[in-house]
This record gives structure tokens, sequence and C-alpha cells, in this order.
């Protein structure tokens, strides 16, 4: 996965976020088993994500969103999640909810979006 598209800057900026509440900390390599891509390829996008200020990383090689990677991370992974709901609700499988969640997420218009949320939350 490159970092040539927002949907893979926040796919990447998401899983950092997940990971960190999953494990404490993260490293490149936790990154690389999340996707199962080697990692020169997530040494790479490490580095523009750095780049972007989306994070830090320190000298031991553990990765922190930055406040503004913080809130792109939080922003995606509440549309992800608000997305299941919705797309469970509706009578779609789990497994199929989330798959599709990961794509629609970062197309949808803040204006669907709303409304989804508004119809899960009803």
């Amino acid at each position: 996965m490159s970092l040539n598209s927002n949907e893979s800057r926040e796919d990447y900026i998401e899983s950092i976020l997940i990971l960190k509440r999953e494990k404490g900390a993260v490293r490149s390599i936790d990154i690389a088993n999340h996707f199962g891509y080697s990692r020169p390829s997530i040494s790479r996008a490490v580095g523009l994500l750095r780049k972007d200020n989306l994070i830090n990383v320190d000298d031991s090689g553990y990765i922190e969103l930055t406040p503004q990677g913080l809130e792109l991370a939080k922003g995606v992974y509440s549309r992800h999640k608000t997305l299941i709901k919705f797309l469970e609700k509706i009578g779609v499988s789990p497994e199929t909810a989330e798959n599709d969640a990961c794509r629609i997420e970062h197309i949808l218009s803040q204006e669907s979006m709303d409304k989804i949320k508004e119809f899960v939350t009803q």
C-alpha cells in the first residue's frame, strides 16, 4: 500500500490507532503484520506519515500519532464503526460489513455520513 492517496494514508493512521489500543505500543513490524506487507513498504509509508506530521517515531522505533494524526485517525475510525453498524443493521453479514466499510469510509460525503450516523443512532 503506497501513500499516493488519502485512502492509504487514512488506512495507515487508523491501523496505528487500533494497534495502539490493542497493544499499547506500535512499531513498524506491527503495522507490517497488520496489513501483511513487507517491512520496506511499511518503512516507506512511515517515512511519509512522519513527513506529513501525522506520526512521530522515537529512537526505539515506537510510533505515536501526533495530535493532527490522532484527530484524523479518530475520525476515520468513527466513520468505519458507524458504517459497520449501518451495514449490519440493514442485514449485511459482519464480515462483508467490515470489508465494505473499509472501502466506503474514504469516499462517502459528509452529508451521507451524517445521515447514516443519524439512522444508526435511532
